[in-house]
């Protein structure tokens, strides 16, 4: 099983696409690595196991999983019918340090200029190695995609600025949201507060619904 680097998109995309099929025990087993037993814990494993086999080199750095390509990689659960189970994280929200900030220049279009989806059959009754990988599909924004995420990342980054983070629910934005992200309620860090000055507060992820995850798979695989 290859976990080089890609030297190209065209070999990126043949890797993910021999591994449809395959179940996470399957290719766990073939790097002779273990996954976790329990859902709550295994949690991210799958895409930690294709970043592996895939040769993605960004590790936890902010940048495109596959760097040299510019490509982001996200596995995303859907059930046997490929429908989307749920929202999909994408990046860290900044909470401070915010001048100068811009659309184009922040994490979150890095990340999603150009996205590798892969989406993970996750029926309730089956066990993370009897997971199954589905078809991989290559994204990049139509220009309307774009400009509604550029419209949702402007009206929650001014929030953002103005100190409102307390104000931000996940109802906010079209097809982005802002959600808590950290491992638990002790896990605190930086904010702008509503007076300007700095406030203590959960971290925050930027997510991608469900419903705008499922358009872009149901358009790509119906051109296949």
């Amino acid at each position: 099983m290859l976990t080089e680097r890609p030297l190209s998109i065209e070999l990126l995309m043949l890797r993910a696409q021999q591994l449809r099929g395959y179940s996470l025990g399957a290719l766990a087993n073939e790097l002779k690595i273990s996954l976790p037993t329990e859902s709550l814990h295994g949690k991210g494993a799958a895409g930690q196991l294709l970043e592996l086999v895939l040769g993605a080199t960004a590790g936890s750095l902010a940048q495109p999983d596959f760097q040299e390509l510019g490509v982001e990689l996200k596995t995303i659960p859907v059930n046997m019918d490929g429908h989307v189970l749920e929202s999909t994280y994408i990046s860290k929200v900044p909470l401070h340090s915010l001048t100068d900030l811009t659309f184009e220049g922040s994490e979150l279009w890095g990340k999603l200029k150009k996205v590798l989806w892969i989406p993970i059959i996750t029926e309730k009754d089956l066990a993370i190695t009897e997971r199954i990988i589905g078809d991989a599909v290559l994204w990049q924004p139509s220009m309307q995609e774009a400009l509604i995420i550029r419209k949702d990342w402007q009206e929650l980054m001014d929030m953002v600025a103005m100190g409102e983070i307390e104000k931000i629910t996940a109802k906010i934005g079209q097809v982005m949201q802002i959600r808590p992200k950290a491992a638990n309620a002790k896990a605190l860090t930086r904010a702008v507060g509503p007076e300007g000055y700095s406030i203590m507060t959960l971290p925050r992820g930027f997510y991608l619904r469900s419903n705008f995850t499922q358009h872009i798979l149901d358009t790509a695989l119906s051109l296949l």
